[in-house]
């Protein structure tokens, strides 16, 4: 596929089928997410791949909205960030989480990033719900999960008619 191909291809689905992700792609997403850049190429990120169905059930209650699509996804990749490497952690995640995304794409496969930083649960952020769930440490930073799985319900491609290119402009 084309890049400009996967770029317009590319939509959050929140419905899964029960058709599993294969270790071969999962193992290509990752590689994916392994090869984004970071600031000064320090590399903070660590990818905690969850496939428990109960831990994703537990996930999907991590915070107050948007987290319950994950009951339906086969997999989730957790993007952790070390901030005692970075302190560009939630700019490096955002990056990691963008090319999970489109590497899922590319393999034809569905999924949905789920905002983690900056979210709360029920007065709590949700950093600490799956920090807890997770058994990670506090010098770890959660900006958001991969949600990975099989759907029959991907919204149609964008069209190039789609940009918007008065978002562009031009100093002279």
């Amino acid at each position: 596929m084309e890049f400009m191909d996967v770029l317009l291809k590319r939509r959050s689905t929140r419905k899964f089928t029960d058709e599993k992700v294969t270790k071969e792609e999962l193992d290509k997403i990752l590689k994916a997410g392994l090869l984004a850049p970071s600031s000064m190429n320090r590399k903070p990120i660590n990818f905690m791949v969850v496939e428990r169905r109960e831990t994703l059930d537990a996930l999907a209650e991590a915070k107050d909205h948007g987290a319950e699509l994950l009951r339906g996804a086969d997999k989730a990749i957790v993007v952790i960030a070390d901030t005692m490497i970075s302190d560009t952690w939630c700019e490096d995640s955002s990056i990691a989480l963008t090319y999970l995304h489109l590497a899922a794409t590319d393999l034809n496969l569905a999924s949905c990033w789920v905002q983690i930083h900056m979210r709360k649960k029920d007065g709590v952020y949700a950093e600490s719900v799956v920090r807890d769930i997770l058994k990670i440490d506090e010098h770890y930073r959660i900006a958001g999960i991969m949600a990975l799985g099989h759907s029959d319900d991907i919204p149609a491609p964008h069209s190039p008619e789609d940009i918007d290119k008065s978002k562009v402009h031009f100093l002279v």
